[in-house]
């Protein structure tokens, strides 16, 4: 009992200490060149023996911040797992040439971090849910919630983004795979066919489970070199994921509403095009469309248009939709080097969902959430009133109102 306390003492004080550091966002360009020309296993341990850490310090400071209920949840713990992990490990080297901590290479323990940690997302959003069934809806606590979770999944996505450069260009099968890129990073990401391929996967997923799926018609526009495919600097499976959360969610909404029509899917419609400062990617649909007063919701993580499904673990396909991170996650993912993600929908008719990227690599760098004053004071104050007019509930019957006033002058 004694070492369990000093060692939880020994990670509280390194979370204290890290925590004092700002995380130091790197641009894909960055990522680019270190791969390409000076790629060496030492420094790149150098910095991230000291990066991961302050990273995660970083996201542990407001993790202290969530209600106490919301900490109790099991999910909420495996952060915490994931910083003893980390924090409680002295990292030394062994005559410069091989990275040891505490009888592991310094390779194998970001292997294990990686593949310890890659159900973090469903079971995080699983915990939320449990909490929402528990405890209710608390316009204050979701909004803590959403803030948080913005930041917490941010942070994760850096976090592999870190470690799987240095596993593929430092690991014993770099570049086996994919040759032509520079760890997880591919210089000339054809975006047309990451596409395809994101279309085709969904595809695969909507006939499981409704036995058919719209077609795609896809076309490209590039305003700076006419008629040549759009290629990007960029990590095709970070825009492979919102491609494909994007996909299903139009192949299931299109589904859904012509079921039972006798003309047919119409298709899902991709647009990819590319100019001076964006590259951006509109994937559009007929699926009915969703009211402008949802649109924020479908961006919120306890909020899902499908029914809430269950981690099963004797289950061997994934739901087509049901936990309501999807959306939300997909643009964390656009906006983690400077994009973004929007939608667009007409209600009775379609969607569009717009996917901007930085088409400049030197531009492209990550957008990493800090720990500050300014963090501390959202968990601490609590929703201002609104200062615009709402709606009443009961509309007041005007012809009444100025028959009064007439009477009273």
């Amino acid at each position: 009992m004694k070492l369990f306390n000093y060692l939880l003492k020994d990670v509280r004080q390194k979370i204290e200490y890290y925590s004092r550091f700002s995380p130091s966002p790197m641009s894909i360009k960055q990522f680019l060149d270190f791969g390409r020309e000076n790629a060496c296993e030492k420094t790149s341990y150098m910095f991230l023996r000291k990066e991961l850490a302050v990273r995660l310090a970083n996201t542990m400071r407001e993790v202290t911040l969530l209600p106490a209920n919301l900490q109790s949840q099991p999910s909420v713990k495996l952060v915490e797992s994931c910083s003893n992990l980390i924090l409680s490990q002295q990292l030394k080297s062994s005559n410069g040439k091989q990275l040891i901590i505490v009888g592991f290479s310094f390779l194998e323990i970001l292997i294990k971090i990686r593949n310890r940690h890659n159900d973090v997302v469903p079971t995080m959003a699983q915990g939320v849910i449990e909490y929402k069934e528990k405890f209710g809806f608390d316009p204050f606590i979701s909004s803590n919630v959403q803030y948080f979770l913005d930041r917490f999944y941010t942070n994760r996505i850096s976090f592999r983004m870190l470690i799987n450069q240095h596993t593929l260009l430092f690991g014993d099968a770099a570049c086996l795979a994919q040759p032509k890129h520079i760890g997880s990073i591919d210089p000339a990401c054809n975006v047309a066919e990451v596409v395809t391929d994101a279309y085709e996967t969904a595809k695969m997923l909507c006939e499981q489970y409704y036995m058919t799926a719209p077609e795609l018609k896809i076309g490209e526009f590039n305003s700076k070199a006419p008629k040549k495919p759009i290629q990007v600097v960029y990590v095709p499976s970070h825009l492979f994921h919102m491609l494909f959360e994007l996909f299903k969610n139009s192949m299931r909404a299109t589904v859904e509403l012509y079921e039972n029509s006798s003309e047919g899917l119409p298709p899902v419609k991709a647009m990819v095009t590319l100019g001076k400062e964006d590259l951006s990617v509109k994937i559009s649909d007929k699926g009915g469309g969703v009211p402008l007063r949802k649109i924020d919701r479908l961006f919120n993580y306890m909020y899902s248009t499908a029914p809430t499904p269950r981690l099963d673990p004797s289950q061997t396909t994934v739901p087509l939709a049901g936990f309501g991170y999807g959306l939300p996650i997909s643009r964390l993912y656009a906006r983690y080097f400077q994009g973004d993600l929007n939608l667009y929908s007409i209600e009775g008719f379609g969607t569009d969902a717009v996917i901007h990227l930085k088409a400049l690599s030197s531009e492209s760098f990550e957008r990493l959430p800090v720990f500050n004053k300014s963090a501390w004071r959202h968990y601490q104050t609590g929703p201002e009133a609104d200062d615009w007019s709402n709606p009443s509930s009961d509309p007041r019957d005007a012809s009444t109102y100025n028959l009064k006033q007439n009477t009273a002058t």
